[in-house]
């Protein structure tokens, strides 16, 4: 299993890394259009629906014909209602739980989803835009607040954070990943070729008090990305979302924690960019 997990790793750094750092619009507007597509299939297959393809092929369109032609005011919309969809339906479920498969709101629930992986991947074409730095900068956020979490879990966890839906979890992980993303963040503000990536431009504006306060709403949104996927993978009874990628699950799998925090960036940067 971890020489599969070690070779799609690097497969995918071998796919995704000259794309983003030489590739020209189209190739990277295309490459997330197609990781777009397998996370659409994966979320329709979890919500339950019966007519998955076409619901995919329809989504994939709208995000390809945002990522190309789509207004700034267009943009924004998407990304407020990606935010808007976890402050008013996916953080409370992790307390009040998913409607059934059955249910009407199920639906409401599958369009919310399917709004927010739409925001997000149009977050990364428009970080990209910027430059493959800034992009990395802000996902960084998320995978070194899972990594911290994890290894702090393992050596500190003892309070469940959540034991109905990811037992593996606890408190003390989510702190432990919390603190290395702000080591992180401290870091990158005193290295000069990094001066133009997420952290340090918070900075500038925000000073350290800012800069604390956003990445910590930005780790607490990726903990909640995580949990919500484990939910929903939960109640489908699926350990994965899919096997598109072995050794890691599917695509869903990869970037849970990515949904929620790569709109709620991008609204923040947008606000940086206006306020500058």
């Amino acid at each position: 299993m971890l020489k599969t997990r070690i070779i799609t790793a690097v497969v995918l750094l071998a796919v995704l890394l000259p794309v983003l750092f030489l590739g020209s619009p189209l190739a990277v507007t295309a490459l997330c259009a197609v990781f777009f597509f397998a996370a659409s299939w994966e979320s329709l297959r979890l919500f339950g629906h019966r007519i998955v393809i076409p619901a995919t092929v329809v989504w994939s369109g709208l995000f390809i014909w945002l990522a190309y032609t789509g207004n700034a005011t267009q943009l924004l919309l998407v990304w407020v209602l990606g935010v808007f969809a976890w402050v008013i339906k996916f953080t409370p479920s992790l307390k009040f739980g998913l409607p059934t498969n059955e249910a009407f709101a199920n639906r409401i629930y599958s369009v919310m989803y399917l709004m927010s992986i739409l925001g997000c991947f149009l977050a990364m074409v428009a970080f990209q835009r910027h430059s493959a730095v800034y992009l990395l900068s802000v996902m960084a956020i998320v995978w070194v607040a899972d990594i911290g979490a994890y290894f702090s879990g393992k050596a500190f966890g003892k309070h469940k954070l959540a034991p109905t839906i990811s037992p593996g979890k606890s408190w003390e992980g989510a702190i432990g990943g919390w603190f290395c993303v702000l080591i992180l963040a401290g870091l990158t503000t005193q290295i000069s070729f990094l001066s133009d990536s997420f952290s340090p431009t918070l900075q500038r504006h925000w000073g350290w008090t800012g800069l604390v306060l956003v990445l910590t709403l930005l780790t607490a949104a990726s903990v909640v990305g995580d949990l919500v996927e484990s939910q929903l993978k939960r109640r489908a009874e699926v350990k994965d979302s899919s096997h598109l990628l072995p050794g890691h699950g599917g695509v869903l799998d990869r970037i849970d924690a990515l949904i929620p925090v790569l709109p709620l960036a991008m609204l923040i940067h947008t606000y940086m960019e206006v306020a500058r």
